[in-house]
């Protein structure tokens, strides 16, 4: 059965009313899932294994069954390793229904249905006794529950009604404990996307408003790669300190809770940033340990597992604070039942601090809500501003009316600074409006920038004044763009204004192109790869009902990333392959673009990445994608700022078999639904 679903689009800025099956969210779940990803971490699947089976063993020697309850089974993976090192009864729990089905198929698969009984609840509706869900409590309990912060998934909730209610007194955990870590830093990269910094335009200094540089921030973690932040992009302040661990086997609170660490300052400087990651301790002796550590903490950093599920949290400081080499300080984490937050204090003012611990981060000066971190990185990346600085010069004229379409943009207020008569700017929300009055404020410039509550194709010569429009920009960015080319909104509002501009008006960006190059990822690949067997066991059903999904619509769809936490080499070299001229209105057909690209390196190719670069003027270029040129074996550098698209193929393709093999692409551009359709394949030339 089909119905229609009203889905905003993020290219045209419609609304569209779209025929859907009534399996597309169901099968965009399975798509976008990352259960791929931990089946092929192979050193997480092996310190369970290693824990299970311990724990079993423990338990064995007491002379009693073992009863083993597995929260979040997923695949059923745990559960058949339980099974497989002794237990007698697996209660296996999964709140996902695709996923409960799944897993009993893999269960019955591999032989497990009489120990195993796969239970679609919450585990907090779980029921024990004669007429229960389980017969008896569990005396073993293994979970897989946690996030890239440990508890945002709920795990401190889902423990705390499981030992009141489903284990025994005493049990077993799998894993038995987690010990979360974090340091002190100061780093100008990670900061950035923190708080705005002062801006030089053409000779002038744009300061940040006060509200912001004091403005705790938002409440939520950023977990990123940090393997791929490299260690003299920050400084440490100061040791790694332990901040707490939970034990699992006993009872769990999900209650608010802080602790503090005291250590002394290794180094001056400005406290900005926590790093921070976990361990688990797969049995009580912390013999078997899985830990989120970033690789660079490794001896031998290639030999840090990969994993995308779990990484690493950089959390930001209320303020920025200055410390003294030696200066005794107190660094504290709060926990609720789903998040953490930090604080930092001299160990003066911990002596004088209230009981209360320190509060929740909230954003009060709105901007934090307007621009998420990468936004902040690109509004303070001084190159970028240059770029767009240099443009703007060769464009504008003293009589200049210019009309800016973006999100929370600063060009306008650039435009005003460089000396435009008139600017107007188009903001998307009453908050992105406040957040660049704010902006305005700071620097004594009220009134430079008109700022217009209107929609593009709503906009009429009364909202401009009767002044026609000799100058739009955009940076192109929109709040609401997923994948590179959702930025052709741009397109679409210059479309809806041209009555508005003058004949000879100036567009920046003029043009925009689509950029392609095949690659080769170092561990991307891992989260769409079949799994096959997994420790020994059969999990095809699971490969099977992922691809099924991907069949229904996604395997031809492109996916966003941010590549600059995801090490890839080129395999052919790098080309635009469609072009966008923003000088002129959409056109009203389709635009199709066709061709190859020839391999020039030897490797597996894994797919496409995709990206926008944006030609301010003809000699003026900004990219959303590579931000250098590739490397003698193919190396990429990316724009931390934006995300590109990903494109996979089904099967990895050896480049090595064919010489004369390429990638061939067909694009069509439709306008009717702002959107590209993609068919790429690997051919022979």
């Amino acid at each position: 059965m089909k119905t229609f679903c009203g889905r905003a689009n993020p290219t045209t800025g419609a609304l569209d009313w779209v025929e859907e099956s009534e399996e597309y969210d169901y099968h965009q779940e399975i798509a976008r899932s990352c259960y791929a990803d931990m089946l092929h971490d192979h050193d997480r699947n092996q310190k369970y294994y290693q824990g299970i089976r311990a724990a079993v063993s423990r338990v064995k020697a007491r002379g009693v069954k073992v009863i083993v309850l597995d929260i979040g089974t997923g695949t059923g993976l745990l559960s058949m390793m339980a099974v497989s090192a002794g237990a007698d009864l697996c209660y296996a729990v999964e709140v996902f229904k695709p996923m409960a089905d799944a897993a009993q198929n893999i269960v019955k698969k591999n032989g497990f249905s009489n120990k195993i009984k796969i239970i679609n609840k919450h585990s907090t509706d779980v029921t024990v006794g004669p007429d229960g869900d389980m017969q008896m409590k569990a005396n073993v309990l293994i979970t897989e529950l946690f996030d890239t912060e440990l508890i945002g998934e709920g795990a401190l909730p889902s423990y705390e009604h499981a030992h009141l209610h489903l284990v025994q007194e005493g049990c077993e955990a799998v894993p038995h404990r987690a010990t979360v870590y974090a340091q002190l830093v100061e780093s100008e990269l990670l900061w950035s996307w923190a708080q705005l910094q002062p801006i030089e335009v053409d000779g002038a200094r744009l300061a940040p408003p006060p509200a912001v540089g004091i403005c705790a921030g938002a409440h939520s973690v950023c977990d990123i790669q940090l393997s791929q932040v490299s260690p003299q992009s920050f400084t440490a302040l100061g040791p790694l300190c332990t901040m707490f661990s939970v034990d699992f086997s006993k009872p769990v609170s999900s209650a608010l809770q802080s602790y503090s660490a005291q250590f002394v300052a290794q180094s001056s400087g400005r406290a900005q940033v926590v790093l921070s990651w976990w361990d688990l301790d797969m049995d009580p002796s912390g013999s078997i340990v899985c830990t989120m550590a970033p690789s660079w903490t490794y001896q031998e950093p290639k030999t840090a597992p990969w994993r995308d599920h779990w990484m690493q949290s950089v959390y930001f400081l209320p303020v920025e604070s200055r410390v003294t080499e030696g200066e005794e300080l107190s660094l504290t984490v709060c926990h609720d039942d789903y998040s953490l937050w930090f604080d930092l204090k001299t160990h003066r003012q911990e002596e004088c601090r209230a009981v209360a611990p320190p509060p929740r981060p909230c954003c009060t000066c709105q901007a934090h809500l307007v621009w998420n971190r990468p936004r902040f990185g690109e509004l303070n990346d001084r190159h970028r501003t240059d770029s767009f600085v240099a443009a703007l010069r060769s464009v504008l004229r003293e009589d200049s009316v210019c009309l800016s379409i973006s999100d929370g943009s600063l060009l306008p207020v650039f435009a005003h600074m460089m000396g435009a008569k008139k600017v107007f700017s188009l903001e998307n929300s009453r908050m992105s409006k406040q957040v660049i009055e704010q902006v305005l404020e700071a620097n004594s410039i009220q009134g430079g920038v008109d700022l217009l509550e209107v929609r593009p194709d709503q906009l009429t010569s009364t909202d401009l004044g009767g002044e026609q429009v000799s100058v739009l920009m955009g940076e192109p960015y929109f709040s609401t763009s997923l994948l590179p080319w959702h930025s052709l909104f741009f397109w679409f509002c210059r479309s809806a204004v041209a009555g508005l501009l003058k004949p000879d008006a100036s567009i920046l960006p003029c043009t925009a192109t689509l950029q392609m190059v095949a690659v080769e990822f170092q561990d991307l690949w891992r989260i769409r790869a079949p799994c096959g067997t997994c420790e020994g066991f059969d999990v095809t059903a699971m490969d099977d009902m992922v691809q099924k999904s991907l069949d229904f619509r996604e395997s031809r769809e492109a996916e966003p990333h941010p590549l600059w936490e995801y090490p890839c080499r080129a395999l052919t070299p790098a080309a635009g392959v469609m072009t966008f001229d923003f000088t002129q209105c959409v056109p009203q057909h389709p635009m199709v673009s066709e061709g190859s690209l020839p391999f020039v390196r030897s490797g597996r190719c894994h797919g496409v990445a995709l990206w926008m670069e944006y030609n301010l003027t003809e000699d003026v270029t900004v990219s959303g994608g590579l931000i250098g040129p590739i490397g003698e074996q193919g190396e990429c550098q990316w724009t931390p700022h934006r995300r590109q698209g990903v494109y996979f193929f089904r099967s990895p393709w050896d480049t090595t078999a064919d010489a004369r093999a390429g990638v061939s692409y067909t694009l069509t551009f439709e306008p009717s639904l702002g959107d590209i359709k993609m068919d790429f394949s690997i051919k022979s030339q």
